[in-house]
């Protein structure tokens, strides 16, 4: 179901969202700055992230974008309210996406694998050549592990392995405020995507008991969210600069 934000409440809600994503941005990236509109970075992120993230309905686009380096490759920025239009600028939409929201609950069924936090560099890079599907290039830097790596508040990283040990789902989640952030669901081939977001919903609950989680998905992957108690609240857009 998608719901669109006519209310106070829904309002906070997608900009709490916002300002969790664009916390975990800024502390992958390890660079940038907060304004009460936006989070940017003045050099290009790693791959996969934005150089900006709005963070109000209002943002204003030429000082967003005096923030960031345009005239880099591929620039981008996620537009979190999809309430930009920075074609003008020669940007061009990439995808849009639904923010997601659920409340504090555990899911209803049990994991089938063994569900534990990462601890430790060689951990994480275990952790992120699952991920990727053939091998760990670094974007998931030792420091996140450390939780307070650009306000991102707390950070966990959680892996689901089989009997071997082998990790075979996963997510990251990052705690800011009342919310917590999900993002970077997977599974290995072969491994059902239920099993990852089952998995990781059930170690969130234990890690934060009582805090609703966030996060925005498209296409299958909002489909497998709202099979699992999340509601669509908002529509977001990344718009990139073809350079």
């Amino acid at each position: 179901m998608i719901i669109t934000p006519n209310t106070e409440e829904l309002e906070e809600l997608l900009r709490a969202a916002a300002y969790n994503n664009a916390a975990w941005c800024a502390a992958v990236s390890r660079d940038g700055g907060f304004t009460a509109q936006a989070w940017s970075s003045p050099r290009r992120t790693p791959p996969y992230y934005p150089d900006a993230v709005t963070l109000t309905r209002d943002t204003d686009a030429a000082a967003l974008l005096a923030g960031i380096d345009t005239g880099a490759p591929h620039a981008s920025v996620k537009d979190s309210f999809a309430a930009l239009d920075l074609a003008p600028a020669g940007f061009e939409v990439l995808f849009g996406a639904q923010w997601i929201h659920r409340p504090a609950s555990a899911p209803g069924a049990a994991p089938a694998l063994e569900w534990s936090r990462i601890s430790g560099p060689a951990e994480l890079e275990a952790w992120e050549t699952a991920w990727d599907g053939e091998e760990s290039t670094g974007l998931f830097h030792p420091g996140l592990l450390d939780g307070a790596a650009g306000g991102a508040g707390e950070i966990a990283f959680l892996a689901g392995r089989d009997a071997e040990g082998r990790i075979l789902a996963g997510a990251a989640v990052n705690r800011t405020g009342e919310v917590v952030g999900i993002s970077n669901v997977f599974s290995a081939d072969g491994t059902p995507d239920d099993e990852a977001w089952t998995g990781a919903l059930t170690l969130t609950a234990s890690l934060w008991p009582g805090l609703a989680l966030v996060g925005y998905e498209s296409g299958d992957d909002l489909d497998t969210a709202l099979r699992h108690g999340f509601t669509a609240i908002g529509p977001l857009r990344v718009w990139i600069h073809p350079g």
